[in-house]
């Protein structure tokens, strides 16, 4: 599973992604999150982009660009010092994902 955790100038998603990594590690998933931003999505690279609660407005050309589920987190993301409430949003949008006919959504 590889995922983009995208803000606006890559910092905040750093600690975002390296959270996520640390919790999917305790839950022995091979996840690879990465961090970056709006103008690094292209389509191909990642299985899903999280997107930062102050880019909510550009969700539709982060989702064009990505062609990928795309998610918002949510407003308090920073204090999910575990990162396990972002482990669970992530694998609660690509279980829906993965269990259409299709295997995409």
């Amino acid at each position: 599973m590889r995922i983009l955790v995208v803000c606006g100038a890559g910092a905040s998603s750093t600690f975002v992604a390296q959270r996520l990594r640390r919790a999917a590690t305790d839950a022995g998933l091979d996840l690879d999150a990465s961090a970056g931003m709006e103008h690094t999505v292209s389509p191909g690279d990642h299985d899903l982009v999280l997107v930062g609660p102050h880019l909510a407005d550009r969700l539709d050309a982060i989702r064009a660009a990505a062609q990928v589920p795309v998610a918002v987190l949510p407003e308090d993301v920073f204090s999910d010092r575990d990162g396990s409430r972002t482990l669970a949003l992530a694998r609660s949008i690509l279980v829906g994902v993965t269990t259409t006919p299709e295997g995409t959504s």
